[in-house]
């Protein structure tokens, strides 16, 4: 059974991302800040995709993944609300890692509920994506029991540098908020019980 439920059944194919790139990890890291005010200027899918693959995608035969994960048993999920992406609705969408692929959950702009639940941040009014790090830590304690948390926010972590660096290298702008209230951010994404909000990451052209 799917975690997170939807009236949309068509899942939307996300161009296939790329391994290669005339940046060098060491010029991403030079470069990398965090970057709160973007232009009103539309992404591709292919750069959304690229960054939803850093956070998660899958990289090896056995479904690993972008970030390391404790025990391989992957907690997260990222979901990313869309409003200037082209070719692609504004709505929230669920990331599927096996498909490099969106699934949508909700229709509409949802950044101003997003950000009236995160204390009116500009960032993620401006943003043309907003990508959602969430996380099922049942996973994780199916293994680990109560050190399991431990290791959920330091994925997450790992999954949110990894978005950062993406940014940078596709010279985006990014910043990590964790300034929000979690009920409030879990009401607007309409979260399955046991799955938590941990990072949103906004994403765009700097202004």
């Amino acid at each position: 059974m799917a975690l997170f439920s939807s009236l949309y059944q068509q899942e939307s194919s996300l161009p296939k991302p790329s391994t290669q790139s005339d940046v060098s990890l060491e010029k991403a890291l030079l470069h990398r800040r965090s970057i709160r005010a973007y232009q009103p200027r539309p992404l591709d899918l292919s750069i959304l995709g690229q960054v939803l693959w850093a956070a998660q995608g899958i990289t090896g035969n056995m479904g690993q993944r972008t970030a390391p994960s404790a025990g391989a048993l992957y907690p997260m999920e990222i979901l990313v609300a869309t409003a200037r992406i082209a070719d692609l609705a504004a709505g929230i969408h669920h990331y599927l890692p096996h498909h490099h692929s969106l699934q949508q959950l909700q229709s509409g702009d949802l950044r101003p509920a997003l950000a009236a639940a995160a204390l009116e941040q500009e960032c993620l009014h401006e943003a043309a994506a907003i990508v959602i790090v969430t996380a099922v830590p049942a996973r994780t304690a199916v293994k680990y029991g109560r050190r399991a948390i431990r290791y959920v926010h330091m994925e997450a972590g790992h999954v949110a540098q990894n978005v950062c660096l993406q940014a940078t290298a596709l010279e985006l702008g990014c910043v990590t908020v964790g300034a929000f209230d979690d009920d409030e951010i879990a009401t607007v994404l309409n979260l399955p019980q046991g799955v938590e909000p941990l990072y949103l990451l906004p994403v765009g052209f700097p202004a």
